[in-house]
């Protein structure tokens, strides 16, 4: 007997939607969370209490827009630890790319990224949210930067890239931390990801082929007090409050 998917495609998504991601049509109750197009976006929904407020991808308004007015531009540490620097962009591949918060900070800044993401429900959300802010005037510059493919990098990060065509000078890896289930409750929207994609066991199989692949470096996001990913020690680590940067430095990046 096959296994019952966690995720369907309600009948109100886009025509085609269920076949094409290869998810099981149906309707709330027939899956913990349900693919479903509401007002103007796609959104995936489940029990409130669980999962918090239905997911989408907003690359225009919100947090998004918030953090491309007053974020801090390239002092911001996601864009020190990728390199981004005066006279210096490079291009980037979010090889993990979940909801695309990162991978829009760095394309608003300039640099051309290509969002990597293998849970087929929540790539169909960057999709849509793609399709939305390359629509509208506020966004359409910089949406023009970012590409998406669906694929597990840690298999085929090589064959992904090549699709993708950016150059892969720079790889960021924000691989989910394994977590105790005695201990504080993980956030809402962290539920959503763990339903549908698990802990993140291959990680350094995913850092090797980040390492293979780049020219120039490899950023890897980790919680603040976490240990480094399996494998090659970092070459230098930039921190913040909450989480750092382990960065894997081939070669210097240049303008």
């Amino acid at each position: 007997m096959s296994a019952v998917s966690p995720v369907v495609v309600e009948g109100q998504a886009p025509a085609g939607l269920a076949a094409r991601l290869g998810l099981p049509s149906g309707s709330a109750g027939d899956a913990e969370l349900v693919l479903r197009h509401d007002e103007a976006a796609l959104v995936l929904t489940g029990d409130p209490k669980r999962f918090g407020a239905p997911l989408s991808v907003d690359f225009v308004a919100g947090r998004a827009a918030h953090r491309r007015r007053f974020g801090g531009g390239r002092g911001q540490l996601i864009a020190r630890a990728c390199g981004l620097a005066a006279g210096v962009t490079p291009d980037v591949i979010d090889a993990t790319a979940g909801l695309g918060r990162d991978a829009f900070v760095l394309a608003a800044l300039g640099a051309e990224v290509l969002m990597i993401e293998r849970v087929a429900a929540i790539y169909a959300l960057l999709e849509d949210g793609l399709a939305r802010a390359r629509a509208h005037t506020d966004t359409a510059e910089i949406a023009a930067r970012l590409s998406l493919v669906r694929g597990d990098a840690a298999c085929q990060l090589e064959a992904l890239v090549a699709a993708g065509g950016v150059a892969p000078q720079v790889i960021h890896l924000d691989p989910m931390f394994p977590h105790r289930e005695k201990s504080a409750l993980v956030k809402k929207e962290m539920r959503v990801f763990r339903l549908l994609a698990g802990d993140d066991d291959d990680s350094p199989r995913l850092l090797e082929a980040a390492l293979d692949v780049a020219t120039h470096r490899v950023v890897v996001k980790r919680p603040l007090k976490a240990p480094p990913i399996a494998g090659p020690a970092p070459r230098h680590v930039i921190e913040g409050k909450t989480s750092r940067y382990d960065l894997y430095v081939l070669r210097a990046l240049k303008g």
